[in-house]
């Protein structure tokens, strides 16, 4: 039977999982753009799509970033 703690270090573990998978993707779509904007294929709306894709990734990133590291008072 699982203690409390290991409960708690399974869900650690799978919140830093995805915070890698978040992270993966957040870079992922950067070098697409890179690549979009270096072609200068003109497709300004696909390249405003990746963008907001990565701000929603970032967002999603903090969120799990301070469940991990919640800001504490000094």
């Amino acid at each position: 039977m699982y203690t409390q703690w290991q409960v708690a270090m399974n869900d650690d573990i799978v919140i830093f999982k995805q915070l890698d998978d978040l992270k993966e993707q957040h870079r992922q779509l950067d070098e697409e753009i890179r690549e979009l904007q270096l072609a200068g294929s003109g497709d300004e709306m696909q390249v405003a799509r990746l963008k907001k894709r990565k701000l929603q990734l970032r967002d999603q990133i903090m969120t799990l970033e301070f469940e991990i590291y919640p800001d504490q008072p000094a």
